[in-house]
């Protein structure tokens, strides 16, 4: 593993990109704050709780979803990474690297809900730390569906509408923002393809917000490690 490399594309793509878009970060806000506004209208402040947490996951899944946009787009126009494969850089190196660079945009987002949830008291010490495993997870297994989705992509024009879908898919359908216990079963299994289900299934219940499924954080460290497989399998790392 190249720290060097994860490092300075990280800090050169990511962290000074922010000074440079503070739009971006605006935007990446947007979702799941006006979610949490909805909620809160819609619900009288009951799901509200629901709505910190979830919004945590939201804006980590979600910035990790865009990065199948720049990643096509590295790929297909700039050929960038037929530059990278005459190097020592790898593709696990590439994909952590991009994964940390659109991270970046997320962490005042991130500031913004961990103010929010320190104000109505839902964090321990113990919720907290498995709370930060459960968001890396989820920033790894959403990275690896981003980088699926950019090694099938074929032209660039299509490549940022098929993300948004996804961000949509995978962060906002799913019990994300509310209890998982109001969906059927039937529709629970089915939405727990993705992994952002069983992220928010798994913090529900590390906060007690709902009862805690035993099989959700060993699901999703499955899934994790399943996907980013495939993604390491499918990324394409030279042009054929």
């Amino acid at each position: 593993m190249n720290l060097r490399f994860i490092g300075e594309f990280a800090w050169s793509y990511g962290i000074k990109s922010i000074p440079r878009g503070p739009s971006y970060v605006v935007a990446s806000m947007m979702y799941p704050l006006v979610f949490l506004f909805l909620i809160v209208i819609f619900s009288s402040g009951k799901f509200l709780a629901f709505g910190v947490v979830g919004g945590f996951i939201a804006i980590v899944a979600e910035n990790s979803l865009f990065s199948s946009s720049d990643a096509a787009f590295q790929r297909i126009e700039l050929k960038f990474q037929d530059l990278l494969v005459t190097t020592r850089i790898s593709h696990l190196d590439y994909i952590l690297a991009m994964g940390l660079s659109f991270l970046a945009p997320s962490l005042p987002g991130i500031a913004v809900y961990a103010v929010i949830g320190a104000i109505i008291h839902i964090f321990t010490l113990a919720s907290a730390a498995l709370f930060a495993a459960i968001l890396v997870l989820v920033l790894l297994s959403t990275l690896s569906i981003a980088f699926m989705i950019a090694s099938f992509a074929k032209h660039t024009r299509n490549i940022w509408g098929i993300s948004s879908i996804m961000v949509v898919l995978l962060t906002m359908v799913p019990p994300t923002f509310y209890p998982y216990t109001i969906l059927p079963k039937a529709v629970l299994y089915l939405f727990m393809l993705s992994p952002v289900t069983l992220a928010a299934i798994a913090s529900q219940g590390a906060f007690g917000l709902t009862p805690q499924l035993s099989y959700a954080i060993p699901l999703l460290v499955a899934e994790t490690i399943i996907y980013f497989a495939i993604a390491m399998k499918l990324t394409k790392w030279r042009e054929n």
